[in-house]
């Protein structure tokens, strides 16, 4: 394996690379870094966020750079603010012992007049964002007739962020003389297509696989109920006394509700999503890399280009829309050739999405069962034993009130003692987890199986024990399984409802609960609304009447009427219980 020593850098960058803790290059780096130095090959590098292509292509850039001229010399593009900062920090301490080497990131939510002030002093090196440089382009205030350097970081997610335009808008303003570099965690036909028109040959260079999730990853989910998401998200929270994770959610509205959630029960957590301003974002993200927040929940296009170390886990608290982006999620963990741990929270819909995505990264995960009360508790004890042998005692302060401190718990053995400290101590996870029960796993049986199907006697072996209800909403007023949930669940006081089959209808529905259940929820349900319309539960007919009298009370059947009413069968294991 080659060494930085042998590849050519100056005393000073050697420094430099000393004092960052570099000891040998990592692959990514062994690869790029002499094809750098050695010619003007273009170069593809298809490599995983955290695997050190910052100094793959910072390092022999700062070297290559001549500060005796003033005019930009290179260009960086990059997807977001906080990648832009953090690729022109990571150069800074690249040519801290080189001197003259002028470096200046260029992103929106800045001002922009100080940023012409500094290009008109002379900028060997702009690390940008797309949309500002194209401002900065048409101001005539960034000049980049002279740049011999083009590094398109973060390729794919630039793409994804929809900066196609952008980018070739700026690359035509760009010499065709230049060298160019791309570096992205996937290879997709907008890249390819980069490729071929701006790049000249370009050297391929693969760090794992192609559109792979990096190997020191463990790829884990749990199979949940929809509603049990945020319960089973702190049984994760609380089964890892040390997590540090981002936890991906699909919308800003989902983000800002976990997050509020997480807050309210007493976890150092906050929101990232699009409708904060700079300032908040910021912040927010101030207490993430400080640890202050040890939950950071995040919506993509937040999270994109965001560079935080050491994370645990990343937990999918809804899996996304596009398979590809839940590589970029992984890849936020596990960096560096640490291990990382990434959970997916799936509902039975989503097993498809769940067997894409591991297609796509061509892995099979693991199915965990979701953490008991038990065995969250002994965690968290174990955790606190640990803490409590290595904690420091060494203070004089403390010495002083230890006296009137024996004094008052003299009376106390030390079997007692410790039991209080530990109630004291794990009084929360006591009151959540004591007389809580274990989150059941859905299961899709064969019975489950029978009651989609509508094989004959199917009916009958499913719901002996329930009774059959019918309720005046249906799917023209936008009523579907989780609505009659949520209906059922905000007017029956915390009742643990079991719930059985589910029938929507255009115009009304019909759902079963089990037996004993009945006449107490029609009771509850006399004085609810829906979207402002008064709710009616009734015990439905006999389905054997379907075909005679009646479907439900005060209705003609919709066969009579010519129309079938867009009937579509819901089925739930009897394990479903609305609460």
């Amino acid at each position: 394996m080659i060494q930085f020593e042998e590849m050519g850098f100056t005393p000073g960058i050697l420094r430099s690379i000393e004092e960052l803790g570099f000891t040998t290059p990592m692959p990514v780096q062994e690869k790029v870094i002499p094809l750098m130095l050695g010619n003007d090959t273009d170069i593809i590098a298809l490599a995983q966020t955290g695997t050190g292509k910052t100094a793959a292509f910072g390092l022999p850039l700062v070297l290559a750079t001549d500060t005796e001229k003033t005019a930009t010399q290179a260009l960086i593009l990059c997807p977001t603010r906080e990648l832009c900062m953090q690729i022109t920090n990571d150069l800074n301490n690249y040519s801290k012992h080189t001197g003259g080497l002028r470096i200046l990131a260029v992103y929106g939510g800045a001002s922009i007049d100080n940023q012409i002030r500094e290009l008109k002093r002379g900028v060997h090196i702009i690390v940008a964002t797309p949309g500002r440089l194209i401002d900065l382009i048409g101001r005539r205030a960034a000049k980049l007739s002279e740049v011999r350097t083009v590094i398109l970081d973060e390729a794919d997610e630039m793409l994804n962020m929809g900066f196609l335009d952008s980018i070739n808008e700026i690359l035509e303003e760009v010499p065709g003389n230049r060298r160019t570099l791309l570096f992205s965690a996937t290879m997709s036909k907008e890249i390819s297509s980069i490729a071929r028109k701006y790049m000249n040959d370009p050297v391929e260079i693969l760090i794992g696989r192609k559109n792979a999730s990096a190997e020191n990853i463990s790829h884990n989910y749990y199979v949940v109920h929809a509603k049990d998401k945020y319960k089973v998200l702190k049984r994760l929270a609380d089964s890892e006394p040390d997590i540090y994770a981002i936890v991906f959610c699909r919308t800003r509205k989902e983000t800002q509700d976990v997050a509020v959630r997480l807050i309210n029960d007493g976890y150092n957590a906050d929101a990232l999503h699009g409708d904060l301003s700079q300032s908040q974002r910021d912040a927010v993200m101030n207490k993430f890399r400080s640890r202050t927040l040890r939950l950071l929940v995040a919506t993509d296009v937040a999270a994109r280009g965001l560079d935080v170390d050491d994370l645990t886990h990343v937990i999918n608290f809804s899996l996304p829309d596009d398979t590809e982006v839940y590589t970029h999620r992984c890849g936020r963990t596990g960096r560096a050739g640490k291990k990382g741990i990434s959970v997916s929270l799936v509902h039975l819909r989503e097993k498809n999405s769940l067997h894409r995505i591991e297609k796509l990264v061509n892995k099979s995960f693991n199915s965990l069962p979701v953490p008991t009360g038990s065995e969250i508790c002994g965690k968290q004890l174990s955790s606190w034993v640990d803490k409590l042998e290595t904690v420091s005692t060494g203070h004089k302060e403390i010495e002083k009130l230890l006296p009137e401190i024996q004094a008052r718990l003299e009376s106390l053995d030390k079997d007692e003692l410790i039991r209080r400290v530990v109630s004291l101590e794990f009084d929360r996870f006591l009151d959540d987890y004591r007389n809580d029960e274990d989150i059941i796993e859905p299961v899709t049986s064969k019975e489950e199986k029978w009651s989609r199907s509508g094989k004959k006697g199917s009916y009958s072996q499913m719901n002996d024990n329930y009774t059959r209800l019918f309720i005046n909403f249906g799917k023209a007023d936008e009523f579907f399984p989780d609505q009659l949930i949520s209906l059922i669940n905000s007017n029956t006081r915390g009742m643990k409802v079991p719930i059985g089959k589910i029938d929507l209808y255009r115009d009304f529905s019909f759902f079963e609960v089990e037996a004993g259940y009945s006449d107490d929820l029609i009771k509850a349900m006399r004085s609810a609304k829906y979207m402002g319309k008064r709710v009616v539960v009734q015990i439905a007919l006999e389905k054997s009447e379907e075909r005679g009298e009646k479907v439900y009370p005060g209705k003609k059947p919709a066969w009579k009427n010519g129309r079938t009413n867009g009937k579509k069968s819901y089925s739930k294991s009897h394990r479903t219980v609305a609460y």
